[in-house]
């Protein structure tokens, strides 16, 4: 799947002359944690978020107490920074101009990488300079959502499953160095053997379940645990 599958379209938005009690009316009506912040040609120029909210006077949240050392080393400019950030009004002073952004064609696992690494929880979509969606977190969810409840039941013969799921189970790690048995009759998976990390007990029933066509999974591991020696059931 790419950004395009999955982005909201109808945006919400706001330029950079917008008073901030005007964005932060809009955030809480419709429920949206950030605003994407658009120039008079349509042109994404920043993004303001929650975060760049709570650092505020109005809720005595802007002071930050630093040595006067730290405040000499910093800088006056510094200083005046965070006071614009803390008193001004206007979307333009409070925005993130350095704005994180796909394309349409990035695919969801490039955009949840972004996601992570600059821990944010959305990402705008653009044409260009263009702003054309965005891909929230809840935009991620509805897809997993939609995936999930629209899978179709598939039937799947017995050997069709254990040939299936052996080729699933030779390719992780985790279950290479284990010693595992499986049998599959009318479609239930039973697992019989050794497993040295009682993880690989969970793990091998979720390889189980997402294999078509199977309609159960019974469990006849033996966990050896080798640090003591001991085995459990």
């Amino acid at each position: 799947m790419k950004a395009q599958d999955v982005m909201a379209r109808d945006v919400l938005t706001v330029v950079p002359s917008t008073k901030i009690e005007v964005a932060i009316g809009l955030m809480l009506q419709r429920r949206v944690s950030g605003l994407p912040v658009l120039d008079a040609k349509g042109k994404l120029v920043g993004i303001l978020t929650e975060g760049d909210l709570l650092r505020r006077k109005e809720t005595g949240t802007s002071d930050r107490h630093r040595s006067r050392l730290l405040s000499f080393l910093l800088g006056p400019g510094r200083e005046a920074e965070e006071y614009v950030h803390s008193n001004s009004r206007d979307v333009s002073d409070l925005m993130t101009s350095d704005v994180i952004s796909v394309n349409e064609n990035t695919p969801l696992d490039e955009v949840v990488t972004v996601m992570e690494k600059k821990r944010v929880r959305r990402v705008p979509v653009v044409r260009g300079d263009v702003l054309v969606g965005i891909v929230s977190r809840q935009d991620l969810l509805r897809a997993l959502e939609s995936k999930l409840t629209g899978q179709p039941h598939v039937s799947a013969s017995d050997d069709a499953i254990e040939q299936a799921l052996k080729a699933t189970l030779a390719e992780p790690t985790w279950a290479a160095g284990s010693n595992i048995g499986l049998t599959v009759q009318d479609g239930i998976v039973t697992f019989n053997g050794f497993v040295y990390d009682e993880r690989t007990r969970t793990a091998l029933k979720v390889a189980a379940e997402n294999t078509p066509g199977v309609k159960g999974v019974v469990d006849q591991l033996v966990w050896l645990d080798l640090t003591t020696g001991m085995t459990v059931p």
